[in-house]
């Protein structure tokens, strides 16, 4: 098993910044890859970026490329998610994923741990 923490949420204006944690524990070494989703009421969780745990590559999701940077710290076994530029459309709850599959993937179904989510707000 392995538990995900999310950390570092809270409110902002627009334009502003915010940086989300996670911390991950229990069996890390079979993680390939690490994502973050987020979700509003009402709505499917969508996909905001995945970085992979060896090798470091990564992928966003077109709204928050240029504006988002995630990253990791294997030594920490933690992964991070940098927002910069925020906009109003950017308020969710972000969650932390890992998967334990090799292919760096968009869906949230293939992802095999979860954290309980940390939510962002962005007032205009």
């Amino acid at each position: 098993q392995v538990q995900l923490v999310e950390s570092g949420g809270g409110l902002v204006q627009a334009g502003g910044s915010l940086s989300l944690s996670c911390a991950a524990s229990g069996r890390t070494f079979g993680i390939y890859v690490m994502g973050w989703f987020r979700q509003v009421p009402g709505k499917e969780r969508e996909f905001v970026a995945a970085i992979r745990w060896r090798g470091g590559s990564t992928y966003y999701t077109d709204s928050v490329e240029g504006r988002f940077t995630i990253s990791r710290d294997n030594a920490k076994n933690a992964v991070y998610l940098q927002m910069n530029s925020l906009k109003p459309e950017d308020t969710a709850v972000y969650y932390c994923a890992a998967d334990r599959g090799t292919i760096l993937t968009t869906m949230p179904q293939n992802y095999d741990y979860w954290g309980q989510g940390t939510q962002v707000t962005v007032s205009s």
